[in-house]
This record gives C-alpha cells, structure tokens and sequence, in this order.
C-alpha cells in the first residue's frame, strides 16, 4: 500500500516489526488490518473474504485457530492469501506452534495465557526460530482478575499493567519482537491506556475500539479514538473491529487514514451536505460516483458540489470536481472550468475524466 505519513504529526518513534513484508513501527506507514470472519477450517469461504478484504487495500488478515480444524487448515490459507497472516491464539500453544510451522506472519496471543512456564518457551522459542513477531493484545473485558481486583475496574492503568505482565513474561525468555494493543470499548479509556503505553515504552502500537460496534456507532467510535490517537502521532497499525463485513472495517480504516492525510493512494470525495438550493439530486449522484470509486487506486481529490455557494471554490481545489447548478454542472479539472454537463451525465463524465488521470 502506498501510505504516506504527513510531517505534521510528530510520529512516535517506535521499534520496526515485520509481518511478512509489511512492516508495523519504526516509521513505517500506518498499516490496516481487519479479521476473517469465516471459520478457519472453512478455508475457501476464508480465502474469499482475504481476496475481498484485499481488493478492499487491508495489509495484513488476522485469522482464529481456536480448534485442531482451524489449526489444521491455517496452512492452506496461509499458502492462498495475498497479505501476510496473523494467527489469533487464546490458552492452546499446541495451535500457536501449528500455526508458526505452517507460516503466519505473526501470532497474537498473550504468552500469560498459554499455560505453564515450558508452554511458554516452546512458542516463544518457535516464534524467534521463524522470526516472527508476536503481539500482545489486552483487552478491557479479559483482564487478570489480580488485576482488576486491584483497579476495581478495567481502567486504562489496568490495562497498561495487564500489557507489560505480558511482556516482561516473553522478555523473561529473551523475547523482544512485539507489537502490543490496550484496547477497551470506551473510547476515553482506550485512549488513555495507549496513551500510557506510547509515553513508556517503544514497541509499535496496533490500535482499536474493540467490539466497537455497528457500521455506524462502530465507525463513529473507531474514528473518535484511533483518530485521535493518529493524530498526536500514537499507532502504527490500526484495526477497526465492527459487526460487520471484514471489508468495511477495511474501507472504514482506510478513510479514517485519508482524512489525517496518511494515505495517499486514494480517491477522496468531497461533497456538499445539499439544501434548500440544490437543483440536481446530488445525493444519488454522490452515492454511485462513491461506490465506482470505492477501489480506485489513485491519489485524487473529487469535488462533487450542489450549488454556486461554495461549489465553484471547492471544485477548483479538487483534481476533479462538478458544480452543479438547474439541472447541469460546471466540470473543473486541476482549477479550471472544462465545460457544462446535464446532470445524467455527471456520473459518467467523472468516472471518465477520472480513469484519464
């Protein structure tokens, strides 16, 4: 993916970790992940939302192995995926050891929860002998129950303390690749928790509301809180986790980027929240050039603009961009006023100037 950090936030400066060729910290751009949905043992199902998920721009699939099915499939989707894969292991390290030998780009399991202190060697010995990363993912509805005991609730010091339990556990063993989450379904307290883990440590930082929700409330909530993370510089990896398709946690990821300036190859539509003066049906217009230009890979600005108010100025600014008036449209491309268009063919005298840029 081509995404390009902005100078004007202050990045943190964190640790470089591969995940197959993608790499998550040490400046790296700010990468989108999303989970399959399927069951694993359910391979070809899997496959097809990776396929879709890509089409969408993810960079790297996390994928369950909860059961010997899903441990003994995880090979052939690793083999059949376009992206790097991440296997997602809770208490089992027989599966996180299947999962290494059959090739993930990284694991995420906490190295507390797999068992005995020999159940831990063994995955994390196999994790350095295939060089790969491991991340610890706490989150708000799993703590210790030390640690809430202790906090009284999940708070984000909570899950700042459950996090570096993990870590000093992997560390005890001369493990060092991680990359670490403190995710909580407040969106305050999850800021704060990554908040504490950026100010006192270096490792890369993989972002999320978890169990954030519907598309809407889901996306209103991821946006609020990894935005505002993004924006001071905090998170080199992010995942939007919403009940819904894998894809639109993609697309959601991957506007939630574009509006901090963070990625690049991407078309960007502008357009007028509509009024009293609107003459076209700029709604239904906006909604089908969104959906042709969903998957379009180019770094564009596209003006869609109801009336002569503020309609002329914006669609000079954009690469692309109609002003529409009774009826028709002025077309403006790189600042100038190209021609006049009926409104049934603003849709697709846009989607062609686009394909000619």
């Amino acid at each position: 993916m081509n995404n390009v950090p902005n100078v004007r936030y202050n990045r943190r400066i964190s640790k470089p970790v591969m995940v197959g060729g993608v790499q998550i910290g040490g400046g790296a751009p700010v990468s989108v992940q999303t989970m399959a949905k399927a069951p694993t043992r359910n391979v070809e199902e899997v496959l097809r939302q990776i396929k879709v998920c890509h089409e969408a721009g993810v960079d790297i699939v996390r994928v369950t192995v909860n059961d010997e099915a899903a441990a003994n499939a995880i090979a052939d989707i690793v083999k059949g995926s376009p992206v790097p894969i991440v296997a997602d292991i809770h208490f089992n390290h027989i599966y996180a050891l299947k999962a290494i030998e059959a090739g993930v780009a990284k694991v995420r399991s906490n190295p507390g929860k797999i068992g005995n202190k020999d159940r831990i060697e063994q995955v994390l010995s196999k994790a350095k002998e295939y060089d790969i990363p491991i991340r610890i993912g706490v989150n708000s509805g799993s703590l210790e129950r030390d640690i809430l005991a202790k906090h009284g609730h999940p708070t984000a010091e909570a899950l700042y303390e459950s996090a570096m339990r993990h870590v000093e556990i992997a560390q005890d063993f001369g493990f060092d690749n991680f990359v670490i989450s403190v995710k909580s379904t407040n969106v305050s307290r999850m800021i704060e928790a990554y908040r504490l883990i950026a100010e006192k440590t270096d490792y890369p930082l993989h972002v999320g509301v978890t169990e954030a929700g519907t598309i809407r409330a889901g996306t209103i909530k991821s946006s609020i809180g990894i935005g505002t993370l993004l924006s001071e510089g905090i998170g080199d990896t992010i995942r939007v986790s919403l009940t819904d398709a894998p894809e639109s946690e993609v697309e959601v990821g991957r506007e939630i980027l574009q509006s901090l300036d963070l990625l690049r190859n991407h078309i960007e539509l502008i357009s007028c929240p509509t009024c009293g003066r609107l003459e076209v049906n700029l709604i239904e217009i906006a909604k089908k050039i969104e959906a042709a230009v969903r998957h379009i890979r180019k770094p564009l600005k596209v003006a869609v603009m109801g009336c002569s108010v503020n309609g002329p100025g914006e669609a000079k600014e954009a690469d692309l961009g109609v002003a529409c008036g009774p009826g028709e449209a002025l077309l403006f491309k790189k600042g100038q006023m190209i021609k006049k268009i009926k409104e049934e063919f603003i849709v697709s005298t846009l989607l062609e100037e686009i394909d000619k840029m």
